[in-house]
Formats: structure tokens, C-alpha cells, sequence
């Protein structure tokens, strides 16, 4: 492999952080299921916009590669070297009383997680007879799930009309042609072995097989955020008992984007503020000060519509599942009294 010509537009942090030195160092280098440096940047060489620029494609992927990928994570969460990570997904440790009771802000409340198997390879260098297996072990997992949590499992390969349209009309249904993941790898196949779960009351959702094996959502109309989240602990606790999911010490829960290492958690709220979408640098200076995204409500890189905007925590590692919605919490509560101050 010859050294990687990115293009004077790329700004990825895989660009910044893989000098000539570190290249001669890791270039031969794989991981023991032949996992090289030219697929894990092959995403980012080849989408100038890239943030990040590299896919694991599996654990051992941030060890081998730790001469690239450990100044990236430093970069993007502020977590160093010597660093540990702590997981707490204990409900009674959370502290966030509904933001909005009389419902006049906040549409809807939204916390997911990433999750992908131990003893697994990654979605970009998984094979289709493991994707094909880890979704039947997925599917037997899912049917432990009952009560609020029972529903139903529907595979996208032959799904019917019927069931796609209804599952667009709820904006369950993710679909193929993400660029970033095509050159990641993660669309091979396409759409054999992945599916969506969700239960009677369109509370609860699960993704099978997208960027990471397995996103996991709890979500509702409305601000109690106490009671979405315990609703994704008690469902991923039963679904433990049949599954392993990839840990380490040091970064958390493994996933394909170093982004989405430690907590692997997105908690937000989808959130009305008018008053505030005039004054961004308020806006943006309180978000910065809690440690929050701002998205569009049609998730990453869109635009706002109606003056609602998408609410996240943007720290995931370092931090645990406890803190990183608490951020969000108190995050919202500060953009609410703001909104309302500019009335």
C-alpha cells in the first residue's frame, strides 16, 4: 500500500493523525481476521466531508491501529491514553424530572445505544454467513422481550409493501445508500441479514445490522426522560441474558465509528424554540456549555424545520450513560429557560 493521497478538501482527523511516520509504522499491520489500514480509512479517502475517516472492523482494530486511532478518539471526546471508561445504566441513579410537563417545547424524547456482538466481527468485516447468523441470534434474543416490550421482528429482505410503507410512515425503516458506509463496506449484501424490531406501542425499536449490529431505541412523545431510559435498560438487561455484547476497559462499548465509543448513547429531544433559532450564538454557546449537538430533525447534516431541532448529548466517552443524559438534561432545561426568556 502506498501512502494515501487525500484531497486538499479532506479535513477527516484520519488525514490529520496518519502522517508518513505513522503510515510506515502500521502499514503492513492487520488485525488476525485480515482487517488492513487501507479498509479501515477507505470511507474516509474517499468522502472529503468525513469528520472521523476511519471504520473498525473489529476489536482488535483499535489496538493494532492505536498509532492513528487513539490521537482521533483524543481528539474528538478528550479522552486520553490514560483514561479509563465507566459504564452506569442504573435508573434510580437518574435525576431528571420531566423538563416540560405542560408539554409547550419538547415534541419527543429519544435515547439509543450501539451495540455489536463479542467474538464478532464489525459490519465492515463481517461476512454474510455471520451477518446471516448473528441476526438469527438477535431474533431469539428479541423474542425473551414482553409486556410494554413485546412486538414483532420484520427482515428487509422480502418485506412486503405493505410493511415498508408503514414503517417509513413511521420513520422506523432505515435504508441503504449511505455513502460513508458503502465505503466503509457496511451496505454489502444488502439486504440480506438485517431487519427491525419494534413493539405494539412504537416505543421501543431495535436496527439490525446497520452501521453497527445492533441500535437499540427507546423513545415516546413528550419529556420524561427518566421514563425512556428505563425502558432501554430493562429491555437491554433481558436481552443480555442470551447476547454479549463487545466491552472494553479502556473505550467501553466497541463500535464501528470511534464516535460512538464508551457509552455508545444518544440521548435527545426532538425540541421547539423559535425564540432561540433567531439567536444562534446564544443558542450554540449554551449547547457548547453542556456539552450538546444541534441536528435538524431529520437526523445528521439536515436542517431545521418549523424551528425544531434535534437535542444530543455529544459526549459519549469518558462519561457514563448516567451523565450523558443527565448533560442533556440540564442542557435542555437551560435552552427552555432561555427560549423563554426571549419571549
Amino acid at each position: 500500500m502506498n501512502y494515501p493521497l487525500f484531497s486538499k478538501e479532506n479535513n477527516s482527523l484520519a488525514k490529520k493523525y496518519l502522517t508518513k511516520e505513522v503510515f510506515e509504522t502500521i502499514k503492513d499491520k492487520k488485525t488476525s481476521l485480515g482487517y488492513g489500514l487501507e479498509r479501515l480509512i477507505h470511507s474516509g479517502l474517499n468522502n472529503d466531508d468525513s469528520e472521523i475517516g476511519v471504520y473498525a472492523g473489529d476489536k482488535e482494530s483499535y489496538s493494532t491501529f492505536s498509532l492513528l486511532i487513539s490521537p482521533i478518539i483524543e481528539s474528538y471526546h478528550g479522552f486520553t491514553t490514560s483514561s479509563l471508561h465507566k459504564s452506569n445504566m442504573n435508573p434510580e441513579d437518574l435525576d431528571t424530572p420531566n423538563p416540560d410537563k405542560e408539554g409547550m417545547y419538547i415534541l419527543s424524547t429519544r435515547i439509543r445505544v450501539g451495540r455489536n456482538l463479542e467474538n464478532m466481527p464489525l459490519g465492515a468485516a463481517i461476512s454474510k454467513e455471520e451477518r446471516n447468523r448473528l441476526e438469527a441470534m438477535v431474533v431469539d434474543a428479541l423474542s425473551l422481550l414482553e409486556g410494554e416490550l413485546a412486538g414483532e421482528y420484520y427482515a428487509l429482505d422480502g418485506m412486503s409493501k405493505d410493511v415498508q410503507n408503514r414503517l417509513i410512515k413511521d420513520h422506523f425503516l432505515f435504508k441503504e445508500g449511505d455513502r460513508f458506509l458503502e465505503y466503509a463496506g457496511l451496505n454489502r449484501d444488502w439486504p440480506k441479514g438485517r431487519g427491525i424490531y419494534h413493539n405494539i406501542n412504537k416505543t421501543f425499536l431495535v436496527w439490525v445490522n446497520e452501521e453497527d449490529q445492533l441500535r437499540i431505541i427507546s423513545m415516546q412523545e413528550g419529556g420524561d426522560i427518566k421514563e425512556v431510559f428505563t425502558r432501554l435498560v430493562t429491555a437491554i438487561k433481558r436481552m443480555e441474558s442470551r447476547l454479549t455484547f463487545s466491552y472494553s476497559e479502556k473505550l467501553g462499548y466497541i463500535t464501528s465509528c470511534p464516535t460512538n465509543l464508551g457509552t455508545a448513547m444518544r440521548a435527545s429531544v426532538h425540541i421547539a424554540l423559535p425564540n432561540l433559532s433567531n439567536r444562534m450564538d446564544k443558542f450554540t454557546a449554551i449547547t457548547k456549555q453542556y456539552h450538546l449537538q444541534i441536528r435538524g430533525i431529520d437526523g445528521e447534516h439536515t436542517q431545521s424545520k418549523g424551528h425544531i431541532f434535534d437535542i444530543s448529548n455529544a459526549r459519549r466517552l469518558g462519561v457514563t450513560e448516567v451523565q450523558a443524559v443527565e448533560e442533556m438534561y440540564h442542557g435542555v432545561v437551560a435552552l427552555i429557560a432561555a427560549e423563554k426568556a426571549l419571549d
